[in-house]
């Protein structure tokens, strides 16, 4: 213990409270050193910043800039493993993760390595000292040779096992796509609290969830290099294998630009080692190749692709058709607007865009470090997407389309949409392109085919901003009112949760000819990358072009996020006015959708082809108790 106490003191001698970044540029800094303290016998201590540890005493700075001593062994087992955590990411940070990862350690210091390397072997000394045991779990072992390339980073703790990584594998991506939405690969920030993490000590459920019309958002497993794999079948429940959308890896990428498999990544076998797990269930149970692990043939599968081995451990098993991995969960999970949750979200940069009909992806590479630039054909005619990702997170996007039309389109962080005309740019839009040939203009919320989430993989199914930033769609516009307010008013209370929870009236008009149907959703942004859905009512006839207030007959209602086929009254949480929409789309045709099925992700799926136009109504909502 002496030695730690020696070895932690001169690191964190090192660490004031300036830092240097790893890779300028790419993250914020996040005060993370400002916690509330704990003696382990006692009340809260103070609220401060960690500044260092000298000869066993923790110094904190107050907030009012005075400095506190306490003694380490007199901290709760909490605040000792948060600096043990906190030394962990400056050896990380320095010497394991070519991440954009932040290293606590002060410019005009050098680290000690030597020492550090030793760290986390006292660290588990200490600890067993103290009757603990921190060995790392046997889940290390599959992720340990992309560890080694610093490709991840990982970590864990008495529940989860969590990894870090930017998402981007390194093999060659997106060649061989014939059906694309014209995303591209872009690096993800899979690190610190949106890591991905994977339960330590899977238990069985009670009743095993089957992965065919279900979690058909979102991820179901991690392959071992940190690249997420989806369900193999998309959100319209279709082989996304089969149906073209895949790469000669098996991946492709979502509406966020993050790129991710839907099936399982078998190749991973000859970097991981043989005998090792490719991937992991989200359920915590590990995913093998087409054989077992002592190479023995892969026999007596469940309808999960799996099956428990010689000492009664369960696991999974790649095969060459469907399933392809795990068919489902055996394992508990938590499922919430069809999805495991938590999962880590990705960060969209631009809007979605439509499928480009008869595409077919003939190139990928980086040009350059941070440059990239996608190759298609269609009907033997090349084009192609070039892009350059910058330090502070923008991006500039040149399309060159069939013809050999070039169009400059700049993306920030900020606004995921076009930031305006780029470099060599003409300073007007761009013309919409003929059909099936170039990139079309970004389309505000209207929805892609691959079952991703679209402000970030979260619950990505809408819009990707609120309404001060979202894109306007290009769809011929309806025009939406209620009754009981005034765009852009205040909602009244007797449609939320702190009145009677009935349904507001809508009206609409503006339908284009060869309008067949409607659809309604109710929906809201209660953070960046989140959306919120109330209210599912579609095939609404032709004739109706108005819901009563708690309107029941009109139509089929869906799910909202709650599973339940019902109005979910809004409750807004925190302070603060929040801002809600009314969306109404204008069909060609019903919807082909099982009222169970019919959440909001399916339905914008759904819609896809056959919305001919498309109107919301803003408005506003504080809740007063």
């Amino acid at each position: 213990m002496v030695r730690l106490i020696v070895l932690i003191a001169a690191l964190l001698a090192l660490g004031t409270e300036s830092i240097v970044v790893a890779h300028p540029g790419h993250l914020p800094r996040q005060n993370d050193n400002d916690r509330v303290w704990t003696l382990r016998d006692g009340p809260i201590l103070v609220r401060g910043s960690f500044v260092t540890l000298k000869v066993g005493q923790v110094q904190i700075r107050r907030r009012d800039g005075s400095l506190e001593s306490v003694q380490i062994s007199q901290l709760v087992d909490a605040d000792q493993a948060w600096i043990a955590q906190r030394m962990n990411r400056i050896l990380l940070g320095n010497d394991q993760l070519s991440l954009p990862l932040l290293a606590d350690v002060s410019e005009d210091r050098n680290l000690n390595l030597q020492a550090a390397q030793e760290l986390p072997m006292l660290l588990a000394q200490a600890d067993t000292d103290r009757g603990r045991d921190t060995r790392s779990p046997e889940i290390a072992a599959a992720f340990a040779a992309f560890v080694k390339t610093k490709a991840i980073r990982t970590r864990w703790d008495d529940q989860f096992f969590y990894v870090e990584s930017r998402g981007i594998p390194d093999h060659q991506m997106m060649v061989g796509i014939t059906a694309w939405q014209q995303q591209v690969p872009i690096p993800q920030a899979y690190l610190g609290d949106n890591a991905w993490r994977i339960p330590l000590n899977p238990v069985p459920a009670k009743s095993p969830q089957s992965a065919k019309g279900n979690f058909l958002r979102g991820a179901i497993a991690l392959a071992a290099n940190g690249v997420p794999i989806f369900n193999p079948l998309n959100n319209r429940g279709d082989d996304a294998f089969l149906f073209g959308e895949l790469d000669e890896f098996g991946g492709h990428c979502g509406r966020a630009d993050d790129y991710h498999y839907h099936i399982a990544p078998v190749h991973l076998e000859k970097t991981v080692g043989r005998g090792l797990p490719i991937a992991y269930a989200l359920d915590g149970y590990p995913i093998y190749g087409y054989d077992e692990p002592d190479g023995s043939k892969v026999t007596g599968l469940d309808a999960f692709n799996g099956h428990k081995d010689a000492r009664g451990n369960y696991h999974y098993h790649a095969t060459k058709t469907y399933p392809y991995l795990n068919g489902g969960f055996y394992g508990e999970v938590t499922e919430r607007g069809g999805q495991v949750e938590p999962q880590p979200r990705a960060n969209p940069l631009r809007p979605d865009l439509r499928p480009l009909r008869g595409a077919k992806i003939i190139d990928f590479q980086e040009t350059k470090p941070n440059s990239y630039e996608l190759t298609y054909s269609v009907n033997g005619r090349k084009g192609s997407v070039r892009y350059t990702l910058s330090d502070d997170g923008s991006a500039r996007f040149v399309f060159v389309d069939t013809d050999g039309k070039s169009t400059t389109e700049n993306y920030t962080p900020r606004r995921r949409g076009p930031a305006g005309p780029g470099p060599g740019s003409e300073d007007r839009p761009p013309p919409p392109p003929r059909r099936g040939e170039g990139p079309p203009p970004p389309r505000g919320d209207r929805p892609s085919r691959d079952g991703q989430p679209r402000p970030g993989e979260g619950r990505p199914d809408g819009p990707r901003t609120d309404t001060a930033t979202r894109a306007k769609s290009n769809l011929p516009q309806l025009t939406v009112t209620s009754p009981a307010f005034q765009p852009g008013g205040t909602i009244p209370v007797e449609f939320t949760g702190d009145g009677a929870s009935a349904s507001p009236p809508v009206e609409w008009a503006g339908a284009p000819q060869g309008t067949k149907s409607y659809a309604v959703n109710v929906w809201h942004v209660p953070g960046p990358g989140d959306i919120k859905s109330y209210w599912v009512v579609y095939n609404i006839p032709a004739n109706i072009t108005k819901l009563a207030r708690n309107e029941m007959r009109a139509g089929t209602i869906g799910v909202n996020d709650k599973n339940r086929r019902e109005y979910d009254p809004m409750k807004s949480k925190g302070p603060g006015v929040k801002q809600y929409h009314i969306t109404v789309y204008a069909l060609s045709s019903d919807v082909k959708l099982t009222p169970e099925k019919a959440s909001r992700a399916n339905l914008l799926d759904a819609i896809k082809e056959i919305t001919l136009a498309e109107g919301t109504l803003d408005f506003q909502y504080e809740r007063k108790r």
